[in-house]
């Protein structure tokens, strides 16, 4: 019998086990995967927790919280929520995206920076540094993220969130990949736009016809199989058929 063909590209992040982990001063569990994801965290007594604002299930009585609000021309730019809910354990915190998704772990070490869409934040634990990074008007027009997405840094655990399964793709040094906009997570590589031949991956105009975005390694990038402003456009399309 012929040996199975082995397949070398990318493939989903997750699969249907569950993401189990620690970190200094807790436990997490990221169980229900890909779509209807939930994120469980464990918190020691005085271990804080930074999460986004609205996306609580539930929690311990235990667990004490509390919010910051930062009001700033960046806030109105953006257009997304400058907020931050910080928990402080003991006990038990349960979170979730806003949408159908998945959640995708990465740790930070303290040399590396990522770029995190302004959606796809969820929480971090302590020492990590979030801070709003301003893009150029072509990538805030045409690369799906708006004019500030969020610089990440520091030493700890990110956790992002997606709007279907997340994929993630490790480009080694001087590779390129072209990613349709509407569909980036988060990403620690250069990209640029750039026009591909009429009728490539974008083709309608208000996205920025035959614009994509080329990222050159090395890095890697994490994309959502699901676009929000498309998957919106159909529903509006079908609304009479439902």
């Amino acid at each position: 019998m012929a040996a199975s063909p082995q397949f070398s590209g990318m493939g989903t992040h997750s699969t249907q086990a569950d993401d189990i982990g620690t970190f200094n001063g807790g436990s997490y569990r990221v169980s229900h995967r890909d779509t209807n994801t939930i994120l469980t965290i464990q918190l020691a007594i005085g271990c804080p927790l930074t999460a986004k604002p609205g996306s609580m299930i539930a929690m311990s009585p235990t667990i004490t919280l509390k919010g910051s609000v930062k009001f700033s021309l960046k806030k109105v730019l953006a257009g997304g929520e400058m907020a931050k809910s910080m928990y402080t354990g003991p006990g038990e915190l349960l979170l979730a995206p806003a949408s159908i998704g998945d959640i995708t772990i990465i740790k930070l070490s303290g040399a590396e920076q990522w770029s995190v869409g302004k959606d796809a934040f969820l929480a971090c634990t302590q020492g990590i540094v979030t801070e709003y990074k301003s893009q150029s008007v072509g990538k805030m027009l045409f690369s799906g993220e708006g004019l500030f997405v969020y610089r990440i840094s520091g030493q700890g655990i990110l956790w992002c969130t997606s709007f279907g399964a997340i994929i993630r793709k490790d480009l080694q040094k001087d590779e390129k990949y072209y990613i349709d906009n509407g569909h980036l997570v988060a990403w620690n590589c250069k990209y640029v736009l750039e026009r591909v031949a009429s009728g490539g991956i974008i083709s309608n105009a208000t996205a920025g016809e035959g614009l994509v975005c080329k990222f050159t390694g090395p890095g890697t990038v994490f994309m959502q199989t699901r676009n929000a402003q498309a998957f919106s456009a159909w529903l509006s399309a079908n609304a009479t058929n439902v």
